[in-house]
């Protein structure tokens, strides 16, 4: 089986996670940090899913994923 199931470990599976496997704690400045690709897949669901490019506009808009100043990046990115 593949997918999100295959990815689970059992519960009765004794197997160890080596140390380099286990992603170090995100700090508080890494929680809101984003990424120029997460920005650009944010931006293409955001248009696949708008009614109209108003609609995309305002979405965009409200969700900062977009710039009312061309000089500086998206509010998201700030």
């Amino acid at each position: 089986m593949s997918g999100i199931g295959s990815a689970r470990r059992d519960i009765n599976d004794e197997r160890t996670v080596p140390s380099g496997a286990i992603p170090s704690p995100r700090t508080a400045a890494d929680a809101y940090r984003v990424s120029d690709d997460q920005v650009h897949r944010a931006r293409l669901v955001v248009a696949e899913n708008s009614a109209d490019s108003e609609d995309l506009r305002e979405l965009l808009d409200m969700l900062g994923l977009i710039s009312s100043n061309p000089d500086q990046p998206p509010p998201v990115s700030r």
